[in-house]
């Protein structure tokens, strides 16, 4: 997996992806997302901002880590998306799950 430089404040956590992460493996993303909410971060913040095309098992990674931080009062944030992204968000219904920051 490609290592990419995780912030953490408080207990927020920013992630950058990457293209380089996302051609590593969607799995690796998955893990690091899970690694993220079991070690207490309430809330993590994925910086989308250097990624390309986000695929449907992205999505997915980021919706699974979503559902595990609102089980412990938290969330997922989308920062810096893209308009293709915004518009995977509408046409799936997720843009009303996954709150987006723009910037």
């Amino acid at each position: 997996m490609t290592t990419e430089r995780t912030v953490l404040v408080n207990d927020r956590v920013v992630v950058p992806l990457s293209d380089a992460m996302l051609r590593d493996g969607v799995a690796d993303l998955r893990w690091r997302l899970r690694e993220l909410v079991l070690s207490g971060a309430r809330i993590i913040v994925v910086d989308i901002g250097s990624a390309g095309v986000l695929s449907s098992s992205a999505v997915a990674a980021m919706l699974s880590a979503h559902r595990a931080c609102r089980a412990r009062g938290g969330r997922l944030v989308i920062h810096n998306p893209d308009r293709r992204t915004l518009d995977l968000l509408r046409r799936t219904g997720l843009w009303r799950v996954l709150r987006q920051e723009l910037t």
